[in-house]
C-alpha cells in the first residue's frame, strides 16, 4: 500500500512538474487585432522569426475572416525574408489552394515569383559575381511560371509591371545559361554538345542577348568538327544579325566584365 501510494504521489508530482514548466502563451488573452500589430511590430524590426509564430496563432484564432488570409500572406513574406524560401512557398501554395478567389491572389502570386527569383540568385552571388544565368534554372522557371499566371490573370494589378521586367530577365538569363554551358562543353572540346546546347539558346529564346555568342560558339563548334557549310552559314546569321559583333573580326570570346543583368 506504501509503495502504491508513493507511486501515485510521484506521478502528481511529475504532472505538477509538467505543467509548471510549460511555457505560459502571452497571447492567450490578445484579441486578433492586438496579435496583428505585435507581429508587425516584430517584422518592422527584422525580428522574422518572432513575426512567423504570431501570424500563425493570428491564422487560428482569425480563421474565416480576411484578417486570416492577411496573416497567411504575411507570414510567408516573414519566412520568405528570414531565410525559409521552402517554407514560404509552401504557405503560398496552401494560400491559393484555400482562397483561390481572394482578393490578395495576385500578391500571391508576385511573392511566390519574387521567392524563387531570389532564392536563385542565391545570398552570396554579390559575393562570388554569380549571376542567374550561371546557377541551376529550375528556381528562375517557377519564378517566371509565377509571374507569368501573375501578368495573365491580373493584367492591371501593382504588381505585374516588376513581374514583367523579372520576366524578361529571366528569360535572358535562361538563354545566357544556355550559352553557358556551350562555352562550357566547346573550351572542352565537346563540340557537339556545344552545338546542341547553343542551338536551344537560338531556338528556344527569341530576340535575347544571349544570342550573339550562341552563333558564335556554333561557328567556331563547327569549324572545329570540320562541317564547313554549317560553320558558314552560322557565320552569314551572325554578320546579319549583328554585323558590329565583337566576335567577327577577332574570332575570340571577350573578357567577362561582370554580370550584364543588374537591373535591381
Amino acid at each position: 500500500m506504501l509503495r502504491v501510494k508513493l507511486s501515485c504521489l510521484a506521478t502528481v508530482l511529475l504532472v505538477l512538474a509538467g505543467c509548471s514548466s510549460t511555457k505560459e502563451d502571452k497571447t492567450a488573452t490578445w484579441s486578433p487585432n492586438r496579435i496583428y500589430a505585435e507581429a508587425k511590430e516584430e517584422m518592422s524590426s527584422n525580428a522574422w522569426d518572432k513575426a512567423v509564430p504570431l501570424l500563425e496563432k493570428l491564422e487560428g484564432r482569425a480563421a474565416g475572416t480576411p484578417l486570416a488570409q492577411q496573416a497567411q500572406l504575411e507570414k510567408a513574406y516573414a519566412q520568405y525574408r528570414g531565410g525559409e524560401p521552402a517554407q514560404a512557398i509552401a504557405t503560398i501554395d496552401r494560400f491559393i489552394k484555400l482562397h483561390p478567389a481572394s482578393p490578395g491572389i495576385d500578391y500571391a502570386l508576385y511573392l511566390k515569383g519574387l521567392v524563387n527569383f531570389n532564392d536563385n540568385l542565391g545570398a552570396l552571388s554579390w559575393l562570388t559575381r554569380q549571376d542567374l544565368s550561371e546557377r541551376d534554372q529550375k528556381a528562375a522557371k517557377e519564378s517566371f511560371e509565377a509571374f507569368k499566371e501573375l501578368a495573365a490573370r491580373f493584367p492591371d494589378s501593382r504588381y505585374t509591371p516588376d513581374a514583367r521586367s523579372r520576366m524578361t530577365y529571366i528569360v535572358n538569363s535562361l538563354a545566357q545559361y544556355e550559352v553557358h554551358v556551350a562555352r562550357y562543353y566547346y573550351r572542352r572540346g565537346a563540340y557537339v554538345a556545344a552545338i546542341s546546347r547553343a542551338q536551344s539558346a537560338v531556338t528556344e529564346y527569341q530576340a535575347v542577348p544571349a544570342h550573339e555568342e550562341a552563333l558564335f560558339l556554333l561557328m567556331q563548334s563547327y569549324d572545329a568538327l570540320g562541317m564547313t557549310q554549317l560553320r558558314d552559314d552560322s557565320r552569314r546569321v551572325l554578320e546579319k544579325n549583328y554585323p558590329g559583333s565583337q566576335y567577327l573580326p577577332q574570332g575570340t570570346r571577350s573578357e567577362d566584365k561582370g554580370p550584364w543583368w543588374k537591373l535591381w
